[in-house]
């Protein structure tokens, strides 16, 4: 089944039980207009909590289930991430402990909360997500999936609290980020977050130290900004299509001074072709980033120029001083 690819902006200063959840409405896909926005999902209607289920054998799906599933599957090759979500929705009134549909209910839901303008809509989405990822959690606690997609909800939910309550989150975030990464390796967006992880956490400046130290016990140790690149390359090595990647390691680049390698991605990023609106988005932010690195860049080169034409001349050797 095709992963799920949620579009999530970057922000580095700032990411039975589930059954009756509001059966999302239908969005078409497009690559010029912002999706419809669906029906805002009530976190409130949300079932009992499922217990984990250690080492037991998951019940063989029904038909039916499989076929929303397949459905689910298709919808999403599509873009179409509200007809999706209400695929899985439906998945989970015939099982409320459904590990797959959970996790994807709560990227998909991630997914179509970014595209609120509206904060209070966009909480309504991230809540819904934060639980579906917290059930997923509860029937595989180190799955990778069911972290990535804790990880996600998180993420998404750190641009609607103070910042203090984000600097818990980002703590709280170490070991989701980690675990997905470890249990899925072959899931870009897992390296996505953790690249965001590491960059956000390594630049930490004195205020969020400290209180980090006071309050918090301490910060999370041991995250660099290479450690961030190197995550951003990695997820950009496994879908290299992907230009929110692009994007983001750009700026990564941008930011460590290293603008021969941000304009490099950057030229390859705006040729990658667009089939959603938020690729249309991303390709316009590459553009706008990719003029004033070229500028910067061409200023360097010119003054590397004059600084050579005034070195001195070394004299010529003689076969004598030889």
């Amino acid at each position: 089944m095709a992963v799920v690819r949620p579009i999530v902006v970057v922000a580095m200063l700032s990411l039975g039980g589930l059954g009756g959840l509001p059966v999302a409405r239908a969005q078409k896909s497009t690559t010029t207009s912002q999706p419809s926005p669906p029906a805002t999902p009530e976190a409130a209607e949300l079932g009992p909590r499922p217990k984990p289920k250690v080492n037991a054998s998951p019940a063989p799906d029904s038909v039916a289930l499989r076929q929303h599933l397949r459905q689910a599957a298709s919808l999403q090759s599509q873009y179409k991430d509200s007809e999706a979500l209400a695929q899985y929705q439906a998945a989970l009134k015939l099982n409320g402990q459904h590990y797959e549909s959970l996790w994807r209910a709560a990227v998909l839901s991630v997914s179509i909360g970014n595209r609120y303008s509206d904060e209070t809509r966009k909480k309504a989405y991230f809540d819904a997500a934060h639980q579906y990822a917290d059930r997923a959690l509860a029937l595989q606690p180190e799955g990778g999936e069911s972290n990535y997609a804790m990880a996600l909800a998180l993420f998404s939910e750190a641009g609607l609290i103070s910042a203090r309550d984000r600097l818990r989150l980002f703590k709280q975030l170490r070991s989701h980020v980690f675990l997905a990464a470890e249990r899925r390796p072959d899931l870009p967006e897992a390296w996505q977050l953790l690249g965001r992880w590491y960059y956000r956490v390594a630049h930490y400046n004195v205020l969020e130290k400290t209180f980090s130290r006071i309050f918090l016990g301490g910060y999370p140790q041991g995250a660099t900004s290479k450690k961030a690149m190197d995550a951003l390359e990695k997820a950009r090595q496994l879908d290299p299509g992907r230009i929110q990647y692009c994007y983001d390691l750009a700026r990564m680049y941008k930011y460590q001074g290293r603008r021969r390698r941000a304009i490099a991605v950057l030229q390859e990023a705006i040729k990658l072709p667009t089939y959603t609106s938020e690729d249309l988005t991303m390709n316009r932010l590459c553009q706008q980033l990719l003029p004033p690195l070229l500028r910067a860049a061409a200023r360097r080169d010119r003054l590397h120029a004059r600084w050579y034409e005034h070195l001195p001349a070394r004299p010529a050797t003689s076969a004598n001083d030889q």
